[in-house]
């Protein structure tokens, strides 16, 4: 399924320090969610997706403020987090809150998700330093987007787990996250 089409991001974003993200992370992920999106437009209109993540946080690793996430291989998002260098994170508050549960139980391999919910996607003209000519997606109505390069990523290994009963009441035996670690290299703010 074709994503709607991207617009250029309006000028009115302000850049700002990840250190001024407003509120706890844990809280804000876990209760309000975020929209992790991933996408290269340079092979045209609509190659990109979204899903709705109440998993991640945001941190410190290897000397530098990073952003983690993770996604089950059966998400349509994971093939565009996996091939794209770039990824966002998007936070809206409670306003926007049935357009994340949408945005979360529909697939966009079937649903042009944007279009369904009314949100906007945006580009912003931002060159990743070590990602050139990387996609750089996130929403309008969102009132922060953080920018990440991803660094790393990690496949949960179920042999790994230390507790069985755990591992079987969230993966059922199949299905694991692979987790994703970006290196934040931007911090948007709506004014």
């Amino acid at each position: 399924m074709r994503q709607k089409e991207v617009v250029p991001a309006a000028d009115s974003w302000l850049t700002k320090n990840i250190a001024e993200f407003p509120g706890s992370p844990g809280q804000r992920i876990g209760a309000e969610w975020m929209l992790i999106t991933a996408g290269d437009l340079t092979q045209g209109r609509g190659n990109w997706n979204t899903m709705t993540a109440s998993w991640g946080g945001l941190g410190t690793l290897w000397a530098g403020d990073v952003a983690f996430m993770f996604i089950r291989p059966s998400r349509h998002t994971f093939s565009f987090a996996n091939e794209s260098p770039v990824f966002t994170l998007s936070f809206f508050g409670g306003a926007h809150h049935e357009a994340l549960v949408f945005c979360g139980e529909k697939s966009g391999r079937d649903t042009d998700k944007a279009g369904e919910t009314g949100l906007t996607p945006i580009v912003f003209d931002e060159t990743v330093e070590g990602a050139p000519g990387a996609s750089v997606i996130g929403f309008q109505e969102a009132r922060e987007i953080i920018i990440c390069r991803k660094l790393y990523t990690h496949d949960f290994d179920p042999a790994r787990f230390l507790d069985p009963p755990f591992i079987e009441k969230v993966y059922h035996g199949k299905d694991y996250h692979r987790l994703f670690i970006g290196e934040i290299v931007g911090f948007k703010v709506r004014p």
